[in-house]
């Protein structure tokens, strides 16, 4: 009894890492906002073009303050690049959340350390993988870089919630 109580705590300690999908190297063919991307995966004559949200980061949307910069950031990393995309999970729009490399560096990382991404712990995924987003979003931050030039920048899901609600509570005469 002991033996299969050792393996099911073994195999819910690793689980995550068992279930991980196999990283897909894609080209970069379009750029959407800061933290979102599409690539053309496969062969020629089979791709599959995919949505990809970046994993942990949350960036500023089009619209809003800082979000052509954000966006701008992200193209200049990946654009054009082959970039190496590993799936976590997918979002409730059909995205592939991921985990997305390009020349080598992680695109996540890159965009909070620079001050054009939030960190975004949703599901406490970048809690779980150490807390060292938190850090370079802490030293961007302290250096006011991208959009902590702003004293006061809006979190993009606190400024989507406000879109929702002026949407929804608009005045009537």
């Amino acid at each position: 009894m002991h033996s299969r109580a050792l393996l099911l705590s073994f195999l819910l300690a690793f689980f995550p890492l068992l279930t991980q999908a196999a990283p897909r190297s894609c080209l970069v063919v379009g750029i959407s906002d800061g933290d979102t991307l599409t690539a053309r995966c496969g062969r020629i004559g089979a791709y599959e073009r995919v949505r990809v949200r970046i994993a942990a980061i949350d960036a500023p949307e089009k619209a809003q303050p800082y979000g052509q910069r954000s966006r701008q950031a992200l193209g200049n990393l990946c654009f054009s690049e082959i970039a190496l995309i590993t799936e976590v999970d997918t979002d409730r729009y059909g995205r592939t959340v991921a985990d997305v490399s390009c020349n080598g560096e992680d695109v996540g990382s890159r965009m909070v350390s620079e001050g054009w991404a939030w960190v975004y712990d949703y599901n406490k995924l970048a809690t779980r993988r150490g807390g060292g987003l938190f850090k370079l979003e802490a030293r961007a931050r302290g250096k006011r870089l991208g959009l902590w030039a702003d004293p006061r920048p809006t979190p993009p899901w606190e400024w989507r919630r406000s879109e929702r609600d002026s949407r929804h509570h608009g005045f009537f005469f």
